[in-house]
C-alpha cells in the first residue's frame, strides 16, 4: 500500500516523502541513499506515517503536507488534528470574531 511518510533529520529539520512499499524505502532512508536531503541530514527517525489506497492521493497528501509550517507538521506528528486548521496561513489572516 502507498503511503507519505515524514521523518526527523539529524539537524531537526523533516522530509516529507511518499512511497509504494514504505519499509524498502526507509531502509534506503536508513542506509543514507533515500535522497539528497537526508543524506545530508543523517540518522533519520520515522515520526509520521499515513497510508493511502493508491500512490496518486498518498503524492498529493506529501504536496500538501510539504507547503505546511513547522508547527503544523509537528501538531500532525502529535496527532493534534484539532489544530491544523487553525495553524494554516489562511487562518491566521482572519480578522478575529470578537
Amino acid at each position: 500500500m502507498p503511503y507519505v511518510y515524514m521523518l526527523r533529520c539529524g539537524d531537526g529539520s523533516y522530509y516529507v516523502g511518499s512511497a509504494r512499499d514504505l519499509e524498502r524505502r526507509l531502509e534506503q532512508h536508513y542506509a543514507g541513499g533515500g535522497s539528497e536531503y537526508t543524506r545530508h541530514r543523517m540518522p533519520v527517525e520515522l515520526v509520521f506515517a499515513e497510508e493511502f489506497d493508491d500512490i496518486g492521493s498518498a503524492y498529493r497528501r506529501e504536496k500538501q503536507i510539504q507547503g505546511w509550517s513547522r508547527r503544523k507538521r509537528e501538531a500532525l506528528i502529535a496527532g493534534d488534528y484539532g489544530s491544523l486548521p487553525g495553524l494554516s496561513a489562511t487562518a491566521r489572516r482572519r480578522p478575529s470574531d470578537e
